[in-house]
């Protein structure tokens, strides 16, 4: 087993945290105040190229590995977790989906604008009545010739207001029984008629992100924007949060390790009763217990990672991955707020944000529940993972370098 990153990987990982150290860190404060996304943000993450940084060049990417990606979202959510939300429902979403599902038309005619971050991509699953329970959404699409008019409404949806691709699942066959059966996947742009979309405002964390609701009245789809076949749809939106679940668990990674790098600052510079408060035991416990989160979940991404690269299912590595991750990112926030005491309860210092952004991702994409259902239904035997019609397809550097 070789745990060393490449130089590829490693000049991807420094050009991020520079970035975030440089542009994100002096003005994050601000920007989660106002509540509002800074418009500076995507045009800046396309400029650099992380929109498309696990993409094929041939597709407009730049070519790296999933690795690469998970390391990405690592750097971006220890600025913080706004950030890797883009990521994560841009790339792990939404345009891993085309790579996966998407025919070489679609590859060209979506795939490539967004990974060179010409548009942006989101994805449309939950509905106001539906979150954990996806394969009993309401949103209905009707066959009309040489199109869907589509119709429902979609909640809790990040990016609503700045996407120019949606990624929208609705019930095609509403008849059909596994409900599951019946769901159809389709790419909807902004412009289309009948689109409308507002943001949702007095979240408890990710202010400084877009989360919003979309809806479509009668929105009329070409069959050349179905992604993959009709009825497939739940098993696109099923293998997009492997995806997705990835860079949320390599996100919840970079904020354990913000919330230690915090910590230990504090802990060093503050004193009490004559002596820096690092130097108390349970004190050092907390950054301890820190330190044995990062590793933990670092070294769990870096095997979804590498099975990733090798072309491997990974659903269950990602659950898990995930699950560990983000519970952890809530502890890690929880002591480093305990480590800056009264401070901690302030936003003079960045820890209180990170406990409120961590809250979020034991929630979506799988609730920590739903996680460890599925981990413990895998032990029993009642849970497996069938072969898909497309799978992720592994990581080939010379195919992902070479220019079309």
């Amino acid at each position: 087993m070789d745990f060393q990153l490449n130089e590829e990987q490693l000049a991807a990982q420094q050009m991020v945290r520079e970035f975030v150290n440089q542009e994100i860190i002096p003005h994050i404060a601000q920007w989660d105040r106002q509540q509002v996304m800074d418009d500076r943000i995507l045009p800046r993450l396309a400029e650099l190229g992380i929109l498309g940084i696990n993409l094929p060049v041939r597709y407009g990417g730049q070519g790296f590995d999933y690795i690469t990606l998970g390391l990405v979202c690592e750097e971006l959510e220890r600025g913080d977790t706004s950030l890797r939300v883009v990521m994560s429902v841009h790339m792990g979403l939404n345009s891993m989906a085309l790579l996966q599902w998407g025919d070489e038309e679609q590859k060209q005619r979506i795939l490539t604008p967004q990974a060179k971050g010409e548009r942006i991509a989101a994805y449309c699953l939950t509905e106001p009545s539906v979150g954990s329970d996806a394969a009993n959404l309401q949103a209905r699409a009707r066959r009309d010739g040489s199109a869907y008019i589509i119709s429902g409404e979609k909640i809790w949806i990040s990016l609503a207001t700045k996407a120019d691709h949606f990624l929208v699942f609705a019930r095609t066959d509403p008849e059909i029984q596994p409900a599951h059966r019946g769901i159809s996947a389709f790419i909807i742009p902004r412009a289309a008629p009948g689109v409308s979309t507002g943001d949702i405002h007095g979240k408890l964390g990710v202010r400084a992100g877009s989360t919003g609701w979309v809806n479509f009245e009668d929105t009329p789809v070409p069959v050349e924007n179905r992604l993959g076949q009709e009825g497939e749809g739940f098993k696109i939106a099923m293998s997009c949060l492997d995806n997705g679940r990835y860079t949320v668990a390599s996100g919840a990674t970079g904020l354990i390790r913000a919330s230690l790098e915090a910590s230990t600052r504090y802990a060093n510079e503050r004193r009490a009763f004559g002596q820096t408060i690092g130097s108390h035991q349970l004190v050092k416990q907390k950054l301890a217990h820190m330190r044995q989160w990062y590793e933990a979940a670092r070294l769990l991404c870096l095997h979804a990672g590498w099975l990733k690269n090798e072309g491997r299912r990974n659903t269950r590595e990602t659950s898990l991955a995930k699950w560990y991750a983000t519970d952890h990112s809530v502890k890690a926030a929880l002591e480093a707020v305990q480590v800056h005491g009264a401070y901690g309860y302030s936003d003079e210092y960045p820890v209180e944000r990170f406990l409120r952004n961590s809250k979020g991702a034991v929630i979506y994409e799988g609730t920590s529940e739903i996680h460890q259902i599925m981990q413990a239904d895998y032990e029993l035997g009642t849970r497996s993972d069938r072969p898909l019609r497309c799978e992720l397809p592994a990581y080939d550097a010379e195919f992902w370098q070479e220019e079309a």
